[in-house]
């Protein structure tokens, strides 16, 4: 098992802070801030979001939750968030070969939001208060193409790979946080697999590179990679899942950069995205469409209400 340090460390930002998702760019007329790490340094677990009034709702789940299976694969033994890799003329890490131990990835879910203890799906849906305006960071600024009150905090339930129950959060368009948490409802009752999903912070956009991220986050605010348009992440409007096992591809670059095996969609293990699958699905009953279906570039982990 892995220190405690190195865990906490471990479940880091995606690409969706580098990729396209895209790069950082800067807006018109502004200096274009640094590239973004895919593995932040490690941040304080996050207090539960009772401060703030929100509206939280509850359903049962459709199966029971249950350990891992005892005769499924072992946890990865590769120390995630501390490999820093060089850096390239275009600031991401250097692209490298997936390492053995995350050829099949499997980690445990760290909590920074108390899990549900009745094992069941809950979510809730409320302001960005002061104290998680604070926690963001960099993530949203007074410059973003969104405000604050046109954002909302969302909690919703989500199954780990240690096949427990945990809590995510993220930060949406708050006229789609209602349908987004009804795709995130299905998938928990399908026990459909997420690493981590936390807000990305400060900490995460300063971290050098390690290419070894999986963190299914929503808004960052920053325009698409090699442009000065907004990106769907900018208004809340984009969510990647599952990063390291549905990365960004476009000619020699890949993101996570690491993540280079999970190029190879033939594999079929939990939390790959597969057209037609149930998350691509009910992301278009909710007027989402995929990035991986485009032809021009693959964003295998990219859902968008915007198309891009």
């Amino acid at each position: 098992m892995r220190p405690v340090a190195a865990l906490l460390a471990a479940t880091l930002v995606p690409a969706m802070l580098l990729a396209g998702c895209g790069q950082t760019a800067a807006p018109s007329g502004q200096p274009a801030p640094a590239p973004v790490s895919s593995s932040p340094a490690p941040s304080t677990p996050a207090p539960p979001p009772s401060s703030s009034p929100a509206t939280s709702t509850s359903s049962p789940s459709t199966s029971t939750p249950s350990a891992p299976a005892s005769d499924g694969p072992s946890y990865s033994a590769w120390q995630l968030g501390v490999h820093v890799l060089p850096r390239t003329a275009q600031g991401f890490g250097e692209i490298l070969p997936t390492p053995k131990a995350l050829r099949v990835r499997r980690y445990p879910t760290t909590d920074r939001l108390p899990p549900p203890a009745d094992g069941r799906f809950h979510s809730s849906i409320g302001p960005v208060t002061a104290a998680i305006r604070q926690r963001m960071g960099e993530s949203w600024s007074p410059a973003c193409p969104v405000g604050l009150a046109d954002l909302a905090y969302v909690t919703v339930s989500f199954r780990g790979f240690d096949g427990k129950a945990h809590t995510g959060e993220l930060v949406l368009a708050r006229s789609r946080a209602a349908d987004v948490v009804s795709v995130f409802r299905a998938l928990f009752a399908a026990d459909y697999p997420i690493e981590e999903m936390r807000l990305p912070t400060t900490a995460d956009l300063e971290a050098p590179p390690t290419g070894d991220g999986n963190d299914t986050a929503a808004l960052v605010c920053r325009a698409t990679r090699g442009t000065t348009a907004w990106s769907a992440h900018a208004y809340g409007l984009a969510i990647d899942v599952n990063p390291f096992l549905n990365p960004y591809h476009k000619g020699d670059l890949v993101l996570p950069e690491r993540a280079s095996a999970y190029l190879d969609r033939t594999r079929t293990q939990p939390g790959i995205i597969h057209p037609g699958d149930l998350i691509v699905r009910e992301f278009a009953r909710i007027g989402w469409s995929w990035g991986g279906a485009w032809t021009s570039l693959q964003d295998y982990q990219h859902f968008t209400a915007t198309g891009r």
